[in-house]
């Protein structure tokens, strides 16, 4: 699980950076506009993925909860190969700003792999998993931006979408055949009554907030 989660939050990370070197300059080449409309249409090209992501992130967190994390993750990661390689068949700012959207609507595959390992792995070596994993996500999301430029200098503004919607696909077969989840541990009933803060379990409930207050 560790392994191929890991791949699975790099990839997300690299996703997610790559497209910030070149995101403006492929709006440009998608119609005739201003620098005025380029800045806004890029802007909300951007900025919607984390828009719709805010909004569904409880809806499917809420669904995980039954169904469970793997099924998930593999949702999160076959959306967003899909989404990836249609974005590089984009033919109008409007198509681009859709597909971004969607994106942020499959998004996901960080926070359940995170929770899959919290919730899996024995608590005696639960930290040095999550802290594995949460490299993932950090190690791709630095590289990425380096990465989308350089495949964007040598091969133009799609080839990027492409090449990381093939290794979505790549990722979505391997979470399917590699990870495994203990389904004993899932919600099987609604909770009753008033739940115990989080803060309250936390053998260090200060670290928390200095780690909040640090990031």
């Amino acid at each position: 699980n560790i392994y191929i989660l890991w791949f699975g939050t790099f990839m997300i990370g690299v996703g997610s950076g790559e497209v910030l070197p070149f995101l403006s300059l492929f709006t440009e080449t998608l119609g005739n506009f201003t620098k005025a409309e380029v800045n806004l249409y890029s802007g909300i090209a951007f900025s919607s993925t984390f828009l719709m992501t805010a909004i569904v992130s409880p809806i499917w967190g809420k669904l995980a909860d039954r169904v469970g994390r793997k099924p998930m993750l593999i949702r999160a990661a076959l959306g967003m190969a899909v989404v990836y390689t249609l974005t590089g068949f984009s033919t109008s700012v409007w198509v681009l700003i859709g597909l971004r959207f969607l994106m942020g609507f499959f998004n996901g595959y960080v926070s359940n792999a995170n929770a899959l390992v919290a919730k899996d792995t024995p608590k005696i070596y639960s930290g040095h998993a999550l802290g594995i994993v949460v490299t993932g996500y950090t190690s791709g999301a630095l590289i990425g931006p380096l990465l989308g430029g350089f495949l964007a200098n040598i091969f133009g503004y799609r080839m990027p979408f492409f090449i990381t919607g093939s290794i979505f696909f790549l990722l979505t077969f391997l979470t399917l055949i590699g990870v495994h989840e203990d389904k004993s541990t899932l919600a099987t009933e609604k909770p009753t009554g008033k739940q115990p803060s989080a803060l309250k379990s936390a053998k260090y409930p200060m670290m928390v907030f200095g780690l909040f207050i640090t990031s």
